[in-house]
Parts: structure tokens; sequence; C-alpha cells
């Protein structure tokens, strides 16, 4: 998967990245078809201390893309946030697919049983 991280008025250090590739990892982990992922961290000193941090996840996968975006006073909690909000997307679409899948199937099953009788 192709990584793109982008910053905004944040000194980025080993710690953030290594974060933000571990919260990546997982994402990857729930679709493994994921393309790209591009990840925006920013610092707005204009706003209320409780929402200086501001993490924008893009998450490129077959069909729309995910995007998510969390601000927080921690850049940390911001990047959790943003990353448990696009686990979620994956999830619902996950489950979505699965339920049309299954759907069809029993809709085949049903016809082919009233066929026999």
């Amino acid at each position: 998967m192709k990584f793109i991280l982008t910053t905004h008025n944040v000194t980025l250090t080993k710690a953030i990245e290594d974060h933000v590739l571990a919260r990546i990892d997982k994402l990857e982990h729930y679709d493994r078809w994921a393309i790209d992922a591009r990840v925006s961290l920013e610092h707005d000193h204009t706003r209320t201390p409780e929402r200086a941090f501001t993490c924008s996840i893009r998450l490129g996968v077959r069909g729309p893309d995910l995007f998510a975006t969390d601000t927080d006073a921690d850049l940390y909690a911001a990047i959790d946030k943003s990353a448990k909000k696009i686990e979620q997307q994956i999830r619902k679409r996950h489950g979505k697919a699965k339920a049309r899948k299954h759907t069809d199937a029993s809709r085949t099953k049903r016809a082919r049983q009233e066929a026999n009788l």
C-alpha cells in the first residue's frame, strides 16, 4: 500500500510517524485491498486548545474512497479517533458486501427448493 503523510504546523518526529504507520497497518489488516493511504496532520493555534490538532485520513480502496477526520487536544488521540472512524467504515462496507452475497445465495436456494416442489 502506498502511504503519504503530510503535516501542517506540526513537527514530524519518528514517534509520530511510527504511531501513524502502526494505525495504518491495522487498517490494512481489515482491508488488504487498500490501494493507498493519505494522512494529513495539522495544528491550528487559533482554535481552542481542546481541538487544536486535526488528523485526516483518506483510504483509497476499490469503489468510493473512505475519509475520516477528527480533532483533539492531543495529536495521538486525534490519530486514534480518525483511524477508528475509518475502521468502522471498513467494517460497514464488509458487512454490507457479505449481506448482499448471502441474500443472493438464499434467493437462489429458495428458487431451487420451490422448483423441486
